[in-house]
């Protein structure tokens, strides 16, 4: 199994979410977000005063997903979360050695 973290632009989340949905991984964690790569920010122009924002919003969404979908929901994410600009995100990958559902404890594939 690997741990995906999907930071994306926050009106892609909807997107994405379908994408995993469709994969079949509906049980996700998201988290509002700020944060700066490349680009340092942003500065903004307003009645003739120039505004630095250091920091822009996003949103992280944190999935496990099986071995062999990896690679098929990476792509179709990244497909639905390019606007080809600046800030579009990441995905950070993971392995995970063992995942156990607290309730029953299934443990491995069947806790997801």
């Amino acid at each position: 199994m690997y741990k995906l973290e999907i930071i994306v632009r926050d009106e892609k989340v909807t997107e994405v979410i379908d994408v995993l949905e469709r994969f079949g991984y509906a049980g996700v964690t998201m988290y509002p977000v700020e944060g700066r790569g490349r680009q340092k920010g942003l500065v903004e122009q307003f009645r003739g005063r120039k505004y630095e924002i250091p920091f822009l919003p996003k949103t992280k969404i944190e999935v496990l997903v099986r071995n062999e979908d990896c690679e098929k929901v990476m792509d179709r994410v990244m497909e639905v979360a390019r606007t080809d600009t600046v800030g579009d995100g990441k995905i950070f990958v993971y392995p995970v050695i063992d995942v156990v559902r607290i309730r029953t404890g299934e443990k491995g594939e069947c806790a997801l």
